[in-house]
């Protein structure tokens, strides 16, 4: 998604971790990901570690993710982007150790989607970084193509780059949201359409997100998922695939309720 670059608020980080050069020590980052952050915007999943090492608060850095302290929020909304969100983040790359120990603490319940939850976190204690890379790349990537292609265009016609992403592109030019600079995936890739709806819920409005959901995500989304559940190479990412199916199921729940 296209993000404000925030650099004013990136600028008060760097300078209050003590210049560019402590700044890059304290996150471990080249100066060249650092200015790449002044275009783009700072990855959401960084935006905390950012936030713990130079004071400066999350809402600043990504006030499109994060409200101001005090700011009136829709819980349902909100629980639906982190849903949305995590899925993005965990289907665009291998999830790094840091995330998997958050994600082995997650808490369960009796619904279907605290079970989902439960069966991520009971995969994340077992995963290991180095099955997880072999993992993703069979999935996803393969010699030549991975077992599963997770895109709209193929699902729905059984090619890529056909006019489901040009439809996609569409919507999202309407909305203002591009591809970053560096993604090179079709913009019709589970991993972006899911960062694309956890930013409308947080930024946008709910007929935006409403509208996104039904015309790119509900015709297909929900087989990727199955799909993934059963995948022969899937091991950590079946527990994944189940916590898709779970949110495809109340989404398709509620978007059933009358108005």
């Amino acid at each position: 998604m296209k993000q404000e670059a925030h650099a004013g608020a990136l600028d008060a980080a760097i300078a209050a971790a003590g210049g560019m050069e402590a700044f890059q020590a304290a996150l471990g980052v080249a100066r060249r990901t650092v200015f790449l952050w002044k275009q783009q915007g700072v990855p959401a999943e960084r935006v905390p570690e950012i936030e713990a090492a130079t004071g400066v608060p999350r809402h600043k850095l990504r006030p499109d993710l994060w409200a101001p302290p005090g700011a009136i929020a829709d819980p349902m909304r909100e629980g639906r982007a982190n849903l949305y969100a995590l899925l993005g983040h965990l289907l665009s790359d291998v999830p790094a150790p840091a995330v998997l120990a958050r994600l082995a603490a997650l808490p369960a319940d009796d619904t279907p989607l605290g079970a989902a939850l439960g069966a991520l976190s009971a995969a994340a204690r077992v995963a290991r970084p180095e099955a997880l890379e072999r993992e993703y790349h069979a999935l996803f990537i393969g010699l030549g193509r991975g077992e599963l292609l997770p895109f709209a265009s193929y699902y729905l016609t059984g090619f890529l780059h056909e006019r489901p992403l040009a439809e996609l592109r569409a919507d999202l030019g309407r909305l203002g949201i591009v591809r970053a600079e560096g993604v090179y995936e079709p913009e019709d890739h589970i991993a972006f359409l899911c960062e694309t709806m956890a930013g409308l819920l947080r930024g946008g409005t709910p007929e935006e997100a409403d509208a996104l959901f039904a015309r790119h995500i509900r015709p297909w989304a929900g087989r990727f998922f199955a799909d993934l559940c059963v995948a022969e190479n899937a091991v950590f990412y079946r527990a994944v695939g189940g916590l898709g199916r779970a949110l495809m199921d109340v989404e398709l729940a509620a978007a059933e309720l009358p108005a």
